[in-house]
């Protein structure tokens, strides 16, 4: 635990904060696990890396100031100089509140798939998997329509989705965590960011559209922008230049 959240630790070097969405407010398991340090193996060939997860249990009215407020005490408590940090997809909303909100913690902040505010087809899903989940239904077949545009590929992952949400399975964190998102617009504070910030967004993604991504990017100072075209939502996190790209940045200074 770092301050009470629940974290995950590989690599050696420098401290890198890793900030992205997991179904649970826990460690990963099993194929999860997996799937996150295989990504994640890149740079923790150079840093020390940090994933930080949220609290479990955190009140459902939670905004997404006061989500980064507790990440930023953990931070804060760990390390004794500004952190870079790496933040993906909804991971990175919560990055763009912390460095707005306590920019003396943040040193350099390197984004993957995300934008100062939710899409109009992002909104739609993450509202359908909350009321999905508080009709006590397997909400994660709502997130298919973000990863594919396929009718037939939707209806396949939904049933896999479905899969994996397991019966009986407790989605009140998740739901926690995408309500904070629901009520998230950063675009009036991006000039309070001061770490420089590199972007890297999906020419194809419809979480968060490449025009937000541009305004994002357009309201932080010292910011910048790349954009793999043809790539969709969650293939630029596993396209091969991501992590090229982004440790690039993240070594310098």
């Amino acid at each position: 635990m770092m301050n009470g959240l629940p974290h995950l630790s590989i690599g050696q070097g420098p401290p890198l904060v890793v900030l992205l969405y997991t179904p649970r407010a826990a460690d990963p398991e099993g194929p999860a696990r997996w799937s996150m340090t295989r990504m994640l193996r890149p740079f923790a060939e150079h840093f020390t890396v940090h994933v930080v997860i949220r609290p479990p249990g955190l009140p459902p009215a939670t905004t997404m100031a006061e989500l980064a407020a507790v990440y930023a005490g953990a931070i804060e408590a760990r390390f004794e100089d500004p952190v870079k940090v790496l933040a993906l997809s909804t991971g990175g909303s919560v990055a763009l509140q912390l460095a707005a909100d306590h920019p003396h913690l943040v040193d350099r902040l390197a984004l993957g798939g995300t934008a100062a505010t939710l899409g109009p087809v992002g909104r739609r899903a993450q509202r359908a998997y909350i009321e999905r989940a508080r009709q006590g239904r397997r909400p994660s077949p709502a997130l298919a329509e973000v990863v594919t545009e396929s009718v037939i590929g939707r209806r396949l992952l939904a049933a896999l989705l479905w899969l994996s949400d397991g019966g009986g399975a407790d989605h009140t964190d998740a739901v926690t965590m995408l309500n904070a998102e629901d009520g998230f617009d950063l675009r009036g504070r991006l000039s309070d960011i001061r770490a420089p910030t590199l972007l890297v967004q999906g020419g194809e993604d419809v979480v968060y559209p490449v025009e937000l991504a541009r305004q994002t990017v357009e309201g932080i100072p010292d910011a910048r922008l790349i954009v793999y075209q043809g790539r969709g939502h969650s293939r630029t996190f596993t396209d091969k230049r991501f992590a090229r790209d982004t440790l690039a940045f993240l070594k310098r200074g």
